[in-house]
């Protein structure tokens, strides 16, 4: 397995993107995430979106970082938010998600941002146990769920 940046646009970030939308919808018996995103938010060095591949160059997993600072949705300055970590279920088990964690927080840390929050929900519980083993702690709720029953926001310092 390999990790490469790549636009938030790519094909395979597409590919990926469509995909984790599909179990969003699934799990939440809704349209999916519906956060506004554009490409551009993800360009160094105020973000950046990484694809992981496999042995024979397919695409199976994805993650990246944009740059916030306070606003109306809750998030302060400095933030750094995590958005679209993923891994396909056949890939799942092997480690890749914290590897792409670990790679975003650094790549963030190294943009001059001071904490890393994110936004997940109370049915994904598999994310929760990544974020929280890796150091992450229950916050203000932020972000466009944050009125949401279902949300679950948490952060880490990166300095």
């Amino acid at each position: 397995m390999y990790i490469h940046p790549r636009p938030f646009d790519h094909p395979h970030a597409v590919e990926l993107n469509d995909q984790v939308q599909l179990e969003y919808a699934e799990r939440y018996g809704d349209e999916g995430d519906v956060t506004p995103l554009d490409p551009s938010m993800f360009e160094p060095p105020h973000g950046l979106y990484l694809l992981a591949y496999d042995a024979q160059d397919r695409p199976v997993a994805t993650g990246g970082w944009r740059t916030q600072d306070r606003n109306d949705e809750g998030y302060s300055d400095g933030d750094a938010e995590l958005k679209r970590m993923f891994v396909i279920p056949g890939s799942r088990g092997n480690g890749l998600a914290r590897r792409i964690l670990a790679a975003l927080e650094a790549d963030a840390r190294a943009a001059g941002r001071i904490r890393m929050v994110l936004e997940t929900g109370d049915q994904q519980p598999e994310a929760i146990a990544l974020y929280t083993s890796s150091g992450y702690a229950p916050c203000e709720k932020f972000g466009h769920y944050r009125t949401y029953e279902s949300s679950r926001c948490f952060a880490k310092p990166l300095r």
